[in-house]
Parts: structure tokens; C-alpha cells; sequence
């Protein structure tokens, strides 16, 4: 195990955690309803073509395009409607030369016709419709397939399902769509100064309160997993290393918030055989992970950095989730200057392509990330960043 005075890059920590994270094989089916959010299992294969059948595009008339070839606002072309198809209804009859059939949008075409002319392009006087322009073969319908031709692969595995994928999913005829089943994530928050709700007579005891626990749950829950809370523990030796063992056997992973370093009172490490304890990361460097335990600071805004630079793409790795980070460029406003040989984690507020630094610093300065909508890392190697510079940075 590294100390501190030895502390492991950022890069060689992550690849360490990395490379002792298998992905989960268990899958499970579950309704569209409740699958926005969860990581499909396996790729997606249209049985039939959407839409399934040729279909008008607009409110209009199925005519033959030929008809109206020479159709001019000085020169209409007259045709006759011989039938107006109800929705969800077919035309029982054909449009030959001359004819045209009132359809609605989504309306199968008819047999006979090749075009579909807007309502709005034509005059009608009782069975009449005087055409004012000529349409196309073709124009205002959709296809058979035109949308996803059978046989085709809509979704991939490792898709993180938003609103709009299980719109085709339940398309498709699909019920339950399956997905992997989500980590479970223990997180055991330490410290005997912690209380659970503010108080001016816990605060004269010099007790704060504690918000690690729903903000972890939150994340846990963000990014796949099932959160399962083990409780606040006191700075207790025995009741940590007892929580901390059924923890590990029941959970996929552990999260584990304050004694992260070697004070006193700071006995997680105790417990857990460490890949390594200490990275050049900034805020969070006490971080420490092994035996799928990651041991974290007590700190708020450390606990935050640390999740999203190590714990979430460990639980990614776990369910196959790809893209599940959304990262734009974005032009500096700020001068950020940095130390060789740390790894930052800067605190951004992006709007319209420009980056703002979040001013405010500290590890327990909560109301920073309330004014921060994403983040900018600047690696060991790097000096800082000047006004003005593009950067990317990634969106929370």
C-alpha cells in the first residue's frame, strides 16, 4: 500500500480500479416504463419495418402525380375525390387517372396513388379539387421501412435508454426491454461529528450535519446503481470493520466517506487490502480503493470529485454503459493556473460554448457545486489553462 508521500498519478489509479472491475453478466426484463435510465443488455432487432406499410405524410389528397404535371395557379387541374378515409380506417377504392382520395396523416396510401398534395396546395368545391401546383412522385409519403427496415439494429447493447428509445422500443411491440441489473452499492458514511438534521444545540457541540449519504445515493442512482445505505457510524474501530465486512459481502461495491487518511481516528484502510491509497488528485487525494472498497474523504465537494473521477466509471464498466458522459467544448473566461504533478478537478459553469470557474474553493464548500453545472480536468502534466483557450469539459 502507498502512503501519501508516495502519491499514484491519476491515470495509473484509474486503470489500476479499473482493471479489478469485471462487468456484471445478470440481466433481467423490465417494463418501458421503467427503463429510461437503465443500460440495455443486449442489441436491438426490428422484426418489420416502420412504418409498415406506405403512408401519407400530411393532411391531403392521394392522387397520381402525374395528374398534376401541368397544374398552375392560372391553369388548376380539376380531379375528382371519390373517397375520404377516416383515421386509422384504408380506402376501399383506387385512385385512377383524374380521382384523388381524402387522406389524414399516417393514412396508408391507397392503391393507384404515387403523391400526396397538401389540403392547403388545392381549392375543393363539393367533390371537387382544383390543384394549384404540380407534386412530385413520391412527395408527402413516408416508405415502408422508411423510418428502420426490418432486420436492422436500432439500439445497442450498452445504450443508456432515454424517453425516446423506449418510444421505439414499445414500436417495436416490445413490453419488458432487457437490461443489466444494477449494482448494489453500499455506502457507510463515519464520523462521530456527524447529526442528522441542523441544530443549534448540536452545533455548540461542534456536530455538523451530514450530507455525504443522500448526495452518494443520488450519484449511485445516476449512474446504475442501487444505493443501500449502512448507516452514520461513530469513529469506532470495531463497529466500522463489522459494518465494512457485511457491507463487502453484500453489495458489489462499497463507498465508504471520512477517515480516509492516517489520522486517529481514520480506520478504514485498516480493513481492506488497497490497491492504492493516496493519488494526485485535487480536491479527494486521500482516495483509496481495493477489494472493491473505495475509501473516500469526508468532505463534500472531495466525496463529488471523487465519485465522478473514479466510482462512476467503475459502475459504468460494471453494466457495459457506453456514452455516459456528455462532453463539450467550451471557451475559458478564466485563467487557471495549476501545479505539475496534480490532477485538478475545476469546477465549471457552462453556458452558450463559454466556461466560468466556480470562484468559491474549499473541500466543504457545499454551495460550489450548486453553482457549478459541470467540470474541466487538468492533468499532472499541465500548467493551468489561459482566458480565451477551448477546452472540454464535461457536463453534470
Amino acid at each position: 500500500m502507498m502512503e501519501f508521500k508516495k502519491l499514484v498519478p491519476y491515470r495509473e489509479a484509474l486503470k489500476l480500479l479499473l482493471d479489478d472491475i469485471n462487468e456484471i453478466e445478470d440481466t433481467e426484463k423490465v417494463p418501458l416504463r421503467e427503463a429510461v435510465g437503465r443500460v440495455l443488455a443486449e442489441d436491438i432487432v426490428t422484426e418489420f419495418d416502420i412504418p409498415p406499410f406506405d403512408r401519407a405524410a400530411v393532411d391531403g389528397y392521394a392522387i397520381r402525380a402525374e395528374d398534376t404535371f401541368q397544374a398552375r395557379e392560372y391553369n388548376p387541374i380539376e380531379l375528382t375525390v371519390i373517397e375520404e378515409v377516416p383515421a386509422g380506417n384504408v380506402a376501399k377504392e383506387e385512385v385512377t387517372t383524374g380521382k384523388a382520395i381524402k387522406v389524414l396523416t399516417g393514412t396508408r396510401i391507397p392503391k393507384g396513388a404515387n403523391a400526396v398534395i397538401m389540403q392547403e396546395m388545392v381549392k375543393r368545391e363539393g367533390d371537387k379539387i382544383y390543384v394549384l401546383r404540380p407534386v412530385a412522385p413520391g412527395q408527402n409519403i413516408a416508405f415502408t421501412g422508411e423510418d428502420v427496415k426490418k432486420g436492422e439494429v436500432v439500439l445497442r447493447k450498452g445504450t443508456i435508454l432515454r424517453p425516446q428509445d423506449v418510444a421505439m422500443l414499445k414500436a417495436l411491440g416490445i413490453k419488458k426491454v432487457p437490461v443489466k441489473v444494477k449494482p448494489k452499492v453500499g455506502i457507510i458514511i463515519t464520523g462521530s461529528e456527524l447529526i442528522e438534521e441542523p441544530s443549534e444545540e448540536g452545533f455548540k457541540e461542534g456536530k455538523i450535519v451530514e450530507t455525504n449519504s443522500i448526495m452518494l445515493q443520488g450519484l449511485v442512482e445516476k449512474f446504475f446503481g442501487e444505493p443501500i445505505l449502512y448507516g452514520v457510524l461513530p469513529d469506532d474501530e470495531s463497529i466500522i470493520k463489522e459494518t465494512l465486512e457485511k457491507a463487502k459481502n453484500e453489495c458489489d461495491i462499497v463507498l465508504i466517506t471520512g477517515g480516509s487518511a492516517f489520522g486517529d481516528k481514520d480506520y478504514a484502510h485498516k480493513f481492506v487490502n488497497l490497491l492504492f491509497h493516496g493519488t494526485t488528485i485535487k480536491p479527494g487525494r486521500p482516495f483509496g480503493y481495493g477489494e472493491k472498497v473505495f475509501i473516500m474523504s469526508g468532505y463534500p465537494v472531495s466525496v463529488f470529485a471523487q465519485f465522478n473521477l473514479f466510482v462512476k466509471h467503475a459502475l459504468a464498466k460494471m453494466v457495459g454503459a457506453q456514452n455516459y458522459e456528455v462532453k463539450v467544448k467550451a471557451i475559458l473566461q478564466d485563467d487557471i493556473p495549476s501545479q505539475l504533478g496534480r490532477y485538478e478537478f475545476i469546477k465549471i459553469y457552462y453556458e452558450n460554448g463559454i466556461a466560468r470557474v466556480i470562484k468559491k474553493k474549499g473541500s466543504g464548500i457545499l454551495s460550489s457545486l450548486l453553482a457549478s453545472n459541470a467540470y474541466l480536468e487538468i492533468p499532472e502534466d499541465s500548467e493551468g489553462y489561459r482566458r480565451g483557450e477551448e477546452v472540454w469539459i464535461t457536463l453534470y
